[in-house]
């Protein structure tokens, strides 16, 4: 995927080199004195399942660091606004804070080309960084450059509610497209609301995924390399219209992330799709259902099947600095933050996947689907907006609510879409 890394960088590199190269608000050129204090922008905040632990971890280590190093949590709950804070100030030659995190994909892989970040293949020490995953490792590492470091993996199946179908009169999950389309039939007259679906946010979150599953299946593992008017986009376009407009909730259109999972956790549909992260949050294992709910893909609309969809799902980013004072303490509190006991933790009380050894192994039921099923599995290939980006994701989740309200056909969907694709 390094290749699908480097596209589109020339409009954000032309705007952004001046600005880079008369200033970089993110370093430091004189040494400090006293406590130094790091400012983590952090989206494990909140509602997030990561937010106790990493809460916990940050406490302890700014206690045994005291008069010396003081991280800072600078809380970022809204994941959308936190995305475009990054953007905009990499983009003014600032760095965000002194560490925060991104989704690695050809927008964000822009971010290299600036030397605002720290590249740690140049200040890491070696045994640190091979206790990350070496095949992320690889994806995070753009031209022998290695300015993020790999943090949360996650896949992204489909979530089946079990006891829903049950109602329905279901015993299994559909094996064929067929088989799906009578089970969505026999759960709307059951009552219940067969899919989660949603076109709003910025990245249309829970359709985006179905539709990466769709298209995977579709065009096979490596479709993202293909025109976004292949047939098989165009292909899953078509099934995407049909499953939201009539397999759905009334307000699909325009519904956010936290609409498409309320509706799940209240029972009011049956069938959703996220990462493991969301398998750890107190809501959902309060349902009367959790103890039902199983995981896998979609019934293969095309030839390629037994995969999954998988990505890295924050990778961790420093400032730049000449201070060796804060560069040291930088990499001091990463390296205690990414100890494999540490992330351990983390994954013990979230669910999330990380790209840290570890020898976790989920005690909750509904966590330990997500390691079987990516140890399981041989294939995978990535989400539509970790193969493409955030710029062509937002595309797709604007033109979406178009293409299920019936005012542009699959075909223009896709046209517009891939517009949008820098080659």
């Amino acid at each position: 995927m390094k290749r699908l890394y480097r596209l589109g960088l020339c409009t954000v590199l032309v705007l952004a080199s001046a600005v880079f190269c008369s200033f970089a608000n993110g370093t430091q050129d004189t040494e400090e004195t006293g406590e130094i204090n790091l400012r983590w922008a952090s989206i494990w905040v909140g509602n997030d399942s990561k937010a106790p632990a990493v809460e916990a971890l940050v406490n302890e280590y700014n206690a045994a660091n005291e008069g010396k190093v003081k991280v800072i949590i600078e809380p970022q709950p809204d994941y959308n606004a936190y995305e475009q804070k990054i953007r905009t100030s990499i983009a003014a030659g600032q760095a965000p804070a002194d560490i925060f995190t991104i989704k690695l994909n050809p927008t964000t892989a822009t971010f290299y080309q600036s030397d605002l970040l720290m590249d740690f293949s140049k200040v890491g020490e070696d045994g640190w960084l091979k206790t990350f995953d070496s095949g992320s490792m690889v994806q995070s590492n753009i031209d022998g450059v290695q300015r993020s470091l790999p943090m949360e993996t996650a896949i992204l199946p489909i979530w089946y509610n079990m006891d829903a179908f049950k109602k329905a009169g279901i015993t299994k999950i559909p094996s064929t497209m067929n088989e799906m389309w009578n089970d969505f039939d026999k759960l709307k007259a059951a009552g219940i609301a067969p899919t989660s679906q949603m076109t709003g946010d910025t990245n249309a979150w829970t359709s985006m995924i179905w539709f990466s599953h769709l298209a995977v299946s579709l065009g096979g593992i490596n479709i993202w390399n293909k025109p976004f008017t292949d047939p098989a986009f165009v292909k899953a376009a078509t099934l995407m219209k049909r499953i939201i407009s009539d397999y759905s909730t009334p307000d699909a259109v325009g519904l956010g992330a936290g609409g498409s999972g309320g509706h799940f956790l209240a029972g009011r549909t049956a069938i959703f799709s996220n990462g493991p992260w969301y398998a750890g949050r107190k809501d959902l294992a309060e349902t009367p259902f959790f103890d039902s709910i199983k995981i896998a893909g979609i019934p293969a609309a095309g030839s390629t099947t037994d995969f999954v969809i998988s990505r890295l799902q924050a990778n961790i980013c420093a400032a730049a600095t000449k201070d060796s004072r804060r560069q040291a303490a930088i990499l001091d509190f990463l390296k205690y933050l990414t100890k494999p006991e540490n992330i351990k933790r983390i994954s013990e009380s979230s669910g999330a996947m990380f790209a840290i050894k570890t020898d976790y192994v989920p005690e909750n039921p509904l966590q330990k689907q997500f390691y079987d099923l990516a140890n399981s599995t041989n294939k995978s290939s990535f989400d539509l907006e970790a193969a493409l980006g955030s710029e062509v994701t937002l595309e797709f989740e604007q033109q979406l609510s178009a293409l299920v309200l019936g005012t542009i056909t699959p075909d223009e969907f896709c046209r517009l879409v891939d517009a949008k694709i820098d080659r």
